[in-house]
């Protein structure tokens, strides 16, 4: 049975094993950190190589649940493990401050490899860094009473090109790229969220409104991935998908949300509710998963896909401790989250390889990496088989969404 403890030592090793599997610093510019997408990777890296930004757009919400967590638990330590920790602005939290400064190098190494910018040309990928470069400032503000130069600077350039997507095209909404052809959930949902938790709550609850409105299927209780903004007086056509993180983004602007409106929190409930009708699978039981069978939230598979369940899972998790929401919902919230991290960690595997051998300079030592599998009930080998004689090489996405999985799960036990 999984503890705040054991959480919290997953969620450790995943730390420490992403970073010092992909981590490391781009262009040989000291300063800057970024990690590379696959391990081993084929390629010295140029300045054309792949790179995802929004897949680094989660690692850094990642290193920020990694200094969360770490100061919450020197905080507990030092109050002698007497409840739980004090709330937000109850005290100065202690701890490492290694998570925040490769944070502070990681938008360095984001900016550099975009040249020399932060915004680019996807909307939805614009919300995310803005989402987790908010995330940062907030905690480093908390942490040392100062800002994080970078993520300011993120927070406040990505701040008004998202403004400039939401435009009253279709109803409202935002759209997904520069080419303005197409509104979805993926840019509308994170947007929400971190307008939300700017304060700008009716801009925020105007992309809510339109979501409902325009994206959602009451027949699932979920919402859709996107509707294309008709040319030449056409009609406008539905993009049917749906996909897990959307879900996620949509349920954390509605948690955002519930006091500047309370029909916000009910609807919530119901989407919590519709997600664990939906988008579960049962899951397998593997050596160390929990002994009665039990139900996880739906992967995607790789590539971007390999994202999508661990976006939902951090919402989830924002859901599960929340005490607006009625107590079924946190439990439905909480389980989804903790069986769903149970079963990726039953099926990690630690490999050695070129990753492992690189440190990072923050203590992380020369040790092989575990990899973690792409989709729950299932073993890494599954996941990355061998061909030809070959690993097949490990995505940083699928590794990140685990990573995720386990700071979230740390998360709801704490709080339970």
């Amino acid at each position: 049975m999984s503890t705040p403890e054991t959480a919290a030592a997953r969620a450790s090793v995943a730390a420490k094993s992403v970073t010092a599997t992909f981590g490391h610093a781009p262009l040989r510019v000291g300063g800057a950190w970024l990690a590379w997408v696959q391990d081993p990777h084929r390629r010295p890296q140029l300045p054309w190589s792949e790179w995802h930004y929004w897949w680094q757009a989660h690692l850094l919400d990642c290193l920020v649940d990694a200094a969360e967590r770490e100061a919450a638990g020197a905080e507990r330590e030092a109050a002698g493990d007497e409840g739980e920790a004090t709330g937000a602005g109850d005290a100065e939290w202690a701890g490492d401050p290694s998570w925040l400064l490769l944070g502070q190098r990681h938008l360095r190494g984001i900016r550099l490899r975009n040249f020399g910018r932060f915004p680019n040309m996807f909307f939805d990928d614009m919300a995310w860094l803005a989402l987790a470069s908010q995330r940062a400032e907030a905690l480093a503000r908390k942490l040392t009473g100062q800002g994080l130069p970078p993520a300011g600077t993120a927070v406040r350039e990505l701040k008004r090109r998202l403004v400039a997507a939401q435009t009253d095209d279709l109803g409202g909404g935002m759209f997904w790229n520069t080419r303005r052809r197409y509104k979805n959930t993926a840019t509308a949902g994170p947007a929400a969220v971190f307008f939300a938790r700017a304060g700008d709550h009716d801009r925020a609850q105007s992309l809510v409104d339109w979501l409902c409105e325009t994206l959602f299927d009451p027949a699932q209780g979920l919402f859709l991935d996107g509707i294309d903004v008709p040319r030449n007086g056409g009609e406008p056509s539905l993009t049917r998908d749906v996909w897990a993180y959307n879900q996620g983004t949509v349920l954390g602007a509605l948690v955002e949300l519930g006091d500047y409106r309370p029909a916000n929190l009910e609807r919530a409930a119901a989407l919590v509710d519709a997600v664990d009708r939906g988008l579960t699978v049962p899951v397998p039981r593997l050596p160390g998963a929990a002994e009665r069978e039990s139900r996880a939230l739906k992967a995607h598979g790789d590539g971007d896909g390999g994202l999508f369940m661990g976006i939902l899972a951090r919402y989830l998790a924002l859901a599960a401790r929340d005490p607006r929401l009625p107590g079924p919902t946190r439990d439905t919230a909480r389980r989804l989250v903790v069986e769903t991290a149970d079963a990726i960690w039953a099926g990690r595997e630690e490999r050695a390889g070129e990753g492992a051998a690189r440190g990072l300079g923050l203590g992380h030592s020369n040790r092989p990496s575990v990899v973690f599998p792409a989709h729950p009930g299932e073993l890494a080998s599954s996941s990355y088989p061998e061909r030809d004689g070959q690993l097949v090489p490990v995505e940083l996405g699928t590794q990140v969404q685990a990573w995720t999985l386990f700071e979230a799960s740390y998360r709801v036990l704490r709080t339970n």
